[in-house]
């Protein structure tokens, strides 16, 4: 099979947080394609990077919050390319034959988000492709600054988007880009903590797990997590029922 190649992308993931976890997903993703750079941008260099991601040093962010108004007002300054496939610690490529060229026709692609029906339901952020246009839109004083960023993005300020002639791709192409909340189907990328038990499997989802210093996602989806993991807490190993009673009482579930 021909090797992806992607040189108007740059690849890229922004973390303070869950730093070496965000760094094997950018390798992941280097492993199935070949893009115009790949930078790695945090306050916390983590060791052992693959030599072809470029680590940039920025403030620490944080908060959630911190990394939305850096996603939306400090990303563009790195990006070269036209576009940017952004990714985090739980959302890589899975599958690189399902990389349409038509992607690049838009200026924003990510999973479809199911709870909303008006039209307006792409996309996730966690696993989305931008291109630079949008970043520097970001950017304008017009923009009004919210968080969750990919909400502000595709929702808040859709109208400033489309009035600036900019394209945030449909749900039927936004499903072949990549799933999230949605069931998997056949795309290039997915995101999302409680997918990647059936992308990884147990064991390998387990030993990412722990490495993790910040499993919050875990407490907020445990219920899809003990879904992934066989459908009770029952079928789980210890370590993992152990690690899951903890999310729930952190959470308060």
């Amino acid at each position: 099979m021909t090797r992806l190649s992607l040189p108007d992308i740059t690849l890229c993931a922004v973390a303070s947080v869950n730093v070496a976890a965000t760094a094997e997903a950018l390798r992941l993703c280097l492993e199935q394609a070949d893009f115009g750079s790949a930078l790695l941008l945090t306050d916390r260099p983590p060791a052992g990077v693959e030599p072809g991601i470029e680590v940039r040093r920025i403030d620490r962010l944080p908060s959630a919050e911190a990394y939305s108004h850096f996603m939306l007002k400090q990303l563009a300054p790195h990006i070269a390319t036209s576009h940017c496939l952004v990714v985090q610690w739980d959302g890589f490529i899975i599958d690189p034959r399902q990389w349409r060229p038509d992607f690049l026709e838009f200026d924003y692609i990510g999973a479809p988000w199911p709870q909303f029906d008006d039209g307006h339901e792409v996309g996730n952020g966690g696993f989305s492709l931008r291109s630079r246009r949008l970043l520097e839109l970001c950017r304008d004083p017009a923009f009004e600054v919210r968080h969750p960023e990919d909400i502000a993005i595709c929702r808040l300020n859709r109208d400033l988007v489309e009035a600036r002639k900019l394209r945030i791709a449909d749900a039927v192409l936004a499903q072949q880009f990549a799933y999230e909340r949605t069931p998997a189907g056949n795309s290039f990328g997915f995101h999302g903590i409680f997918n990647l038990i059936p992308v990884l499997g147990p064991e390998k989802f387990w030993s990412l797990y722990r490495s993790l210093d910040d499993r919050t996602s875990a407490a907020a989806d445990w219920r899809l997590l003990v879904r992934q993991m066989g459908g009770s807490k029952a079928a789980l190993g210890r370590q993992m029922r152990i690690a899951l009673d903890a999310a729930i009482t952190k959470s308060g579930r």
